[in-house]
């Protein structure tokens, strides 16, 4: 398996920068303009005219040299045995998520998968009713990860660039398949809840309408204070850990993507438990950081890694400021200068907690997808 890479202003930059590699697979993370532009998928085909372009638009492209915004990052990679097959589908809207899961997973199966990666658009989804379609089509055991697209905070428009070109309404996807590919995960945190829990009282799928029989909106502002005026963007800020009928956590945070002032709902970036709890979270760059090295522990495999896709939550990058290059520097010390790591700021990361456990989207961690061949 080789690996190269490179980072531009514009597609048109890169020629010349990927002639000793024969590619099957190009991973694409950039800026919203540039998915905008109007050569962009065009340029990127002309690059590469026998590989699967793969990825999405941006809060922030990663690579090994920290993060940039605005940038082109392209990811070359040629396997040596594993296969590659493309999948694609337009989402309808939020309601088609599950559908949308079903339908990629429904391209992807086979006896031989081993693994799923997938990009979705960032808004107007329910990634959490996505990742079930595709689990549910596929089955449980074959590990998806991935995440949704950003567009630099604006939350109004996303792109993903798959088999059919540039869209903003595009759920893309690979499978790969063989018993050569080497292919391991983590994703954490590293917030810390505050406050008291609040009972669900009313919800649907991924849109909060009531905590502790109070419009959901309402509890949200007491708490965000000076910060409410500044919603949805400082909803980023202020997370929600999810907890069970017991108070206790389940492992998954929910970021708030939008509010809904005529009804006072808040509409969060995956589905929450019905009758369950919710406690808002904080967090300091120091645990963060914490955070992305003890995903990049969990993923790591010296012995194979070649390549690491890094998506992290675009909250983090908020809290971090001009320390966000220190989260990706950690993973770099854990694993080791042989990995090329790229990547993406998100609005949503998609991994298993751990091998051999079921498929989520997550929100606000540091998720890591290593991969290799024997």
């Amino acid at each position: 398996m080789r690996v190269k890479q490179a980072s531009f202003r514009s597609p048109d930059q890169a020629a010349g920068a990927f002639d000793d590699i024969v590619p099957q697979l190009v991973l694409v993370f950039a800026a919203v303009e540039q998915f905008a532009a109007d050569q962009f998928a065009s340029e990127l085909q002309r690059l590469f005219p026998g590989a699967l372009l793969l990825g999405c638009s941006t809060a922030g492209e990663i690579s090994a040299a920290g993060v940039e915004d605005g940038s082109c990052n392209l990811t070359a990679v040629q396997f040596a045995a594993t296969r590659l097959r493309a999948a694609d589908t337009a989402l309808a809207g939020m309601e088609d998520s599950h559908a949308a899961g079903l339908r990629i997973g429904e391209q992807l199966t086979a006896d031989d998968l081993r693994a799923v990666m997938v990009f979705a658009p960032g808004v107007n989804i329910n990634g959490s009713a996505l990742v079930d379609g595709i689990a549910a089509s596929i089955g449980a055991a074959v590990p998806i990860t991935g995440g949704l697209a950003g567009d630099g905070g604006a939350f109004r428009r996303t792109f993903t660039i798959g088999a059919k070109g540039v869209r903003d309404d595009g759920v893309v996807a690979i499978g790969l398949y063989g018993d050569r590919l080497r292919f391991h995960h983590g994703s954490f945190g590293g917030w810390e809840p505050f406050g008291p829990a609040r009972k669900v009282t009313r919800s649907s799928g991924n849109v909060l309408h009531e905590l502790d029989g109070e419009p959901a909106l309402d509890v949200y502002r007491r708490y965000l204070g000076e910060y409410a005026s500044e919603l949805p963007a400082s909803g980023l800020l202020f997370p929600f850990a999810m907890l069970g009928e017991n108070h206790g956590a389940i492992g998954l945070i929910r970021t708030i993507l939008g509010v809904d002032t005529t009804d006072g709902s808040l509409i969060l970036a995956g589905e929450i438990e019905p009758g369950g709890y919710l406690k808002l979270m904080h967090a300091s760059t120091d645990k963060l950081v914490g955070g992305a090295e003890s995903a990049a522990q969990a993923a790591a495999d010296p012995a194979t890694d070649r390549l690491a896709v890094l998506v992290s939550c675009v909250g983090r990058k908020l809290v971090m400021g001009n320390r966000v290059d220190e989260e990706i520097e950690a993973v770099a010390d854990v694993l080791g200068k042989q990995v090329t790591l790229t990547g993406f700021y998100s609005y949503g990361e998609i991994s298993p907690f751990m091998p051999g456990t079921t498929c989520k989207l997550h929100n606000q961690t540091m998720t890591i997808t290593c991969l290799g061949e024997d």
